[in-house]
């Protein structure tokens, strides 16, 4: 019977290992895991090269996407396939432009394409570092020209930047904050946005407007427009406006979400008539920088720059205090130079309750009753000519009476209210009876306007009195 203890010591070789069996054991390794690499090609272990990729030429984007899953043989093939010349036909689709081409290449086509292929790219480099799947991203589509932000020569027809756009989104979808603060600096450093940010926002506003305009669609249609989460927007409209002083982050804003010209900018009317158009494809033109000088404006040429305030304010933004918003507002209103009241009232009504409010209770602190007191007015304004409550604009006045340390500032505030209203009314009478009217006949309904604006202003003050009155008998 054989002893346990006999089995417990560790047997020793009769013979040494040779140099020679440790390089045949190598090779054997090596052997072994070329082997294995072959083997989780499955059956496509048996076919060549040539003919793997001619596979794939049957296959969708999105089915190429779930192959890379497979193993990282098969991702490493992907990868090869991608970067030969008939890999980037097949996948780099180019008809930018013609965007009314029936059948397959019509936009939706197009844009759900580059879906697809960013997530192809994201599956194939998964295992690779953040600078290297950048980097190999680069050189697939640096052939690409209108993924360029000066490589399109008619960037108001093209669709390659939205493209650009949809597939970064989707590539980096689920990155940390590290690896997209990398994502913009590359960026950056392709397209050599901050210098260009430089010459269009230390330059005369309009002197520079096809770099004012290819900012724009850069910055909308490849960092901005595709995000589906307001915190990852907030997060890449913070990279383009927080390296900048405050005001030329307003003059920077202005450009990105400012008012443009239709007639140099529209695409062709019938595109519109697409649903997915009109969500995918906003009308852009040249920058107007004295709309908001010359007259009142619509809210659709502020609703942009209100849409990106919001953004900012929100809690989500958290590089953003309400004092850098507000100062920002405040920057925003002198661009080019002073804007008419009525359209930053307009602006501050569109940026919603919290942000008008924090606007107005700032001047208020800051003993600017006057000011406010003719802010307050064109408030009331803009409800009676865009159809808002007025009670609202009564309601927002009773909030900031309250940010008034003394009753003797409350009451002259409102003394400065009827004050305004008062001098308003009596120089739009005066312009009427001047007899200087232009075609509209735009300052007798301005003065129409403000009279009825008073009135239903002190009438909601009425009907607020008596409700209060009524409930403390």
């Amino acid at each position: 019977m054989t002893s346990t203890a006999e089995t417990s010591y560790t047997l020793i070789p009769n013979q040494k290992y040779r140099r020679s069996n440790r390089r045949s054991r190598q090779c054997c390794n090596t052997l072994d895991t070329d082997s294995q690499s072959l083997s989780t090609l499955g059956h496509f272990q048996t076919l060549p090269l040539e003919i793997f990729q001619m596979v794939l030429n049957y296959l969708s984007v999105k089915d190429i996407s779930m192959l890379s899953m497979v193993s990282k043989t098969i991702s490493n093939r992907l990868i090869n396939y991608i970067s030969t010349p008939s890999g980037n036909r097949r996948l780099l689709l180019q008809d930018f432009h013609n965007l009314e081409l029936p059948g397959k290449r019509e936009v939706s086509y197009i844009l759900e394409h580059y879906k697809s292929l960013g997530l192809l790219f994201k599956r194939c480099t998964l295992l690779l570092p953040t600078k290297d799947r950048l980097k190999y991203t680069h050189k697939i589509l640096s052939e690409v020209s209108c993924f360029k932000l000066n490589g399109c020569p008619s960037p108001l027809h093209c669709l390659g930047l939205q493209c650009y756009g949809v597939f970064l989104q989707i590539l980096t979808a689920g990155w940390d904050e590290l690896e997209c603060h990398r994502v913009f600096n590359f960026l950056c450093e392709l397209s050599n946005l901050p210098r260009k940010v430089q010459t269009v926002v230390s330059s005369k506003p309009g002197s520079a407007r096809k770099l004012e305009l290819r900012i724009r669609l850069y910055c909308r249609s490849v960092l901005l427009n595709h995000w589906i989460h307001r915190s990852d927007s907030a997060f890449w409209l913070t990279r383009i406006l927080k390296p900048w002083p405050m005001v030329n982050q307003a003059r920077l804003l202005y450009i990105i979400f400012g008012p443009v010209s239709s007639l140099d900018g529209d695409l062709a009317p019938s595109l519109f008539k697409k649903k997915l158009l009109c969500h995918l494809i906003y009308c852009s033109g040249h920058v107007v920088w004295q709309k908001m000088i010359e007259g009142p404006t619509d809210e659709t040429s502020l609703k942009g720059l209100a849409d990106a305030i919001k953004l900012l304010y929100d809690t989500e933004a958290r590089e953003w205090t309400a004092d850098d918003v507000i100062s920002l507002v405040d920057e925003l209103s002198v661009v080019p130079r002073e804007w008419l009241m009525e359209n930053n009232a307009r602006l501050l009504i569109l940026s919603g309750n919290n942000i008008c409010f924090t606007f107005m209770a700032s001047k208020a602190v800051n003993g600017r009753a006057v000011e406010l007191a003719r802010l307050m007015v064109f408030l009331a304004l803009v409800c009676e000519k865009d159809l808002y409550c007025m009670d609202w604009a009564v309601k927002m006045m009773q909030k900031v009476c309250k940010v008034f340390s003394t009753p003797g500032e409350r009451n002259n505030f409102l003394q400065c209210v009827e004050n305004a209203f008062v001098h308003m009314i009596m120089d739009m009478l005066q312009a009427v009876l001047s007899g200087d009217r232009d075609e509209e006949d735009s300052s007798f309904l301005n003065l129409f306007h403000l009279v009825n604006a008073q009135a239903n202003f002190h009438k909601e003050i009425l009907y607020l009195t008596m409700r209060s009155n009524s409930n403390t008998v």
